[in-house]
């Protein structure tokens, strides 16, 4: 396969974590890869070890203006873009009541707005293309939410409703679209990566409280490799017939038939009051 022939990956958020060991592996197939973050020295060694394979540029998802140059420099370098893959994002940590309001608004910023913005910069040239896959990373948290995390939970609901809505808008223009959805994986996500609320209400200290506790403890030795990550993500963005939703981890993929008996159990309870809601047949 000549290098022209091969796919062009846009990676944002490569500083850590799922990004950098992404951009690694689509590297190391020989892809040319755009390598993004806000700190781009952070990436020199992509450059130092992939040469002009990689394209390393600076950009914070929240910033208009590094959206659309990093889009326009990736067009001038490469000519296309085949991959969009929306990872930059961050954490937040609190119960909803005690989650300072100004750090969540700068969550949202990033994990939804920021997603929001760099699609949209990318969607005319794949839509030009008549090709193209849009990867978003979500979360485990974008099906089943829990204690201690609402805010952040509800930035991977959104993703993952944007997503799957954005998926059958496009599929007539031959794009696709794949929501990654990660259980807890040795990133720095439950560690330096994501704040936490200053203000702690001891009422939900069995709730909140015990989660966060429960997340923090385990940073550094949750089960699930980056590396093994991005052999997957790359394996179902190639597979003939993609997944809409690609579950990482074991405990991804059980938390996620759990949320499905819990639907289950509710629905099937309430069946006849919900069906009781419409007009009388006829």
């Amino acid at each position: 396969m000549s290098d022209i022939a091969k796919p062009v990956w846009f990676i944002t958020g490569c500083s850590t974590g799922f990004g950098r060991e992404l951009a690694r592996h689509t590297l190391s197939l020989g892809y040319p890869t755009v390598v993004t973050a806000r700190n781009p020295a952070q990436l020199e060694d992509f450059v130092m070890e992939f040469g002009e394979t990689a394209l390393v540029l600076k950009l914070d998802v929240t910033r208009q203006q590094d959206i659309d140059a990093a889009v326009a420099v990736t067009k001038e370098r490469f000519g296309r873009i085949d991959v969009l893959v929306n990872n930059a994002g961050i954490g937040y940590f609190g119960s909803f009541e005690e989650s300072d309001l100004s750090e969540v608004h700068k969550m949202f910023d990033i994990n939804v707005w920021g997603l929001a913005a760099m699609t949209r910069a990318v969607l005319p040239l794949l839509r030009e293309q008549r090709s193209g896959t849009i990867v978003n990373i979500s979360s485990i948290g974008g099906l089943r939410a829990s204690a201690s995390v609402s805010y952040y939970n509800a930035t991977k609901f959104a993703v993952e409703a944007l997503s799957e809505s954005l998926a059958q808008e496009v599929a007539p223009l031959g794009l696709k679209v794949l929501i990654v959805e990660p259980g807890p994986f040795r990133t720095d996500w439950a560690g330096r990566s994501a704040n936490e609320a200053v203000q702690t209400i001891e009422a939900y200290r069995e709730t909140s409280g015990a989660r966060l506790a429960e997340i923090r403890g385990r940073s550094g030795s949750q089960p699930g490799d980056p590396v093994r990550a991005a052999q997957a993500i790359v394996q179902a963005v190639e597979a003939d017939d993609p997944p809409l939703r690609l579950l990482l981890g074991k405990l991804a993929l059980a938390g996620a038939r759990s949320k499905i008996d819990q639907l289950t159990r509710n629905f099937d309870a309430w069946a006849a009051v919900s069906e009781a809601a419409d007009y009388p047949e006829g």
